[in-house]
């Protein structure tokens, strides 16, 4: 009976030992397999999957700003409020304008007008000048006569004072003859005086055509510079009333609306914001060591922390920033010191959404979102 017990003593601590070995064979294949698992999932899915959850919505926001200057006189939306694209968002006071634009108006009309009257003194200098080329050709045959009346009376002289000196000639003929000659010559030196007055008048009549054909030349009363000139004037002033009534700029919602009724604005000071809910992106910042295998075109998985693991997005890379957040911070960091630390570093990666799975899910600007993307697709 001992021999028994002691033959069972022995045999039992040899079972345990098998069933230990047994065991850590067993734990050593769920290891391995394990690690083969593992292994294969990161070769075949993990390493072509790079994931971030610092990854936010966001959007082109139009800010709206007026373009002149004035008093607001309607405010017709508020916070939170959905406009479409051209819907009125505020409305100056347009007095001025108004007085702007009927002023432009009346220097259009009366541009028009002076531009008539350089086409009409055209015609008017035209005719002048045949008068002054008549008068000059008149002038002309007077100096010709004048001469001729001065060589006559000339060689009438000459004749009687040759005679005067054997006294076939009176003193009175004589004198008489001079009188004539002194006439011709005054009357020859009238006539060139003519002649030259004529002839500066023609002058001054073809300077007077042309320096108003400066003011008309190449163009009619429509495209005359002078009226093009003011009806460029009257076109902006019809724009600048145009612009006391400001639009939306884009179909969005309304947000960081700062403009009160009867507030004074200046052109270029910020109104209002719209945000294109329906156009917005994501800006996933990964890890420098992330984006070695990152492409544009590569799909992206995406979820919101609004609505959490049970809705999904299907977007696609489309850009890197130029820079890192650090870059264009606006104090950037200095790391030209002696106890410069290494920090990683984030690019922004711009992920653009499906529309429809937009419009079903819709997203605010800010939102935390989850994007994994896929690198696998080059």
């Amino acid at each position: 009976m001992s021999e028994n017990t002691s033959g069972q003593a022995a045999a039992q601590p040899a079972n345990n030992g098998a069933q230990r070995a047994k065991l850590f064979r067993l734990l050593g294949s769920v290891v391995a397999l394990a690690a083969i698992g593992y292994g294969s999932y990161w070769y075949l899915v993990s390493s072509h999957h790079v994931s971030t959850d610092n990854a936010y919505v966001a959007a082109e926001i139009a800010q709206v700003t007026p373009e002149v200057g004035g008093t607001v006189r309607q405010v017709q939306v508020t916070d939170t409020q959905t406009v479409k694209q051209g819907d009125v968002l505020v409305v100056l006071d347009h007095t001025d304008a108004k007085l702007a634009l009927a002023q432009a108006e009346a220097e259009l009309a009366r541009a028009e007008r002076r531009v008539k009257g350089y086409l009409a003194n055209d015609e008017g200098l035209s005719a002048q000048i045949q008068a002054r080329a008549a008068e000059q050709a008149r002038a002309a045959a007077q100096l010709v006569s004048a001469h001729a009346d001065l060589d006559r009376a000339q060689l009438d002289f000459d004749r009687r004072q040759a005679l005067a000196k054997n006294g076939s000639v009176s003193g009175e003929e004589l004198s008489n003859a001079r009188t004539a000659l002194n006439v011709a010559i005054a009357g020859n030196r009238a006539a060139e005086a003519a002649a030259k007055q004529s002839e500066a008048n023609y002058r001054a009549a073809v300077g007077s055509l042309k320096a108003n054909q400066t003011l008309t030349a190449n163009s009619n009363v429509d495209n005359n510079p002078e009226v093009a000139l003011a009806r460029a004037k009257r076109d902006q002033a019809q724009v600048d009333l145009a612009r006391t009534v400001i639009r939306a700029p884009i179909a969005g919602v309304i947000a960081k609306r700062q403009v009160q009724l009867g507030q004074r604005v200046q052109a270029g000071s910020n109104l209002l914001s719209v945000v294109p809910l329906h156009n917005v992106h994501v800006d996933a910042n990964f890890k420098e060591s992330q984006l070695r295998q990152v492409r544009i075109g590569q799909p992206v998985l995406l979820q919101a922390d609004l609505y959490g693991s049970k809705v999904e997005y299907h977007g696609k890379v489309t850009g890197l920033s130029g820079g890192s957040g650090a870059a264009f911070a606006t104090i950037p960091a200095q790391n030209a010191t002696g106890n410069w630390i290494k920090v990683v570093q984030r690019l922004p990666v711009r992920i653009a959404l499906d529309p429809a799975e937009l419009q079903a899910h819709p997203l605010q600007v800010g939102l935390s979102m989850d994007a994994t993307i896929d690198t696998a697709r080059h």
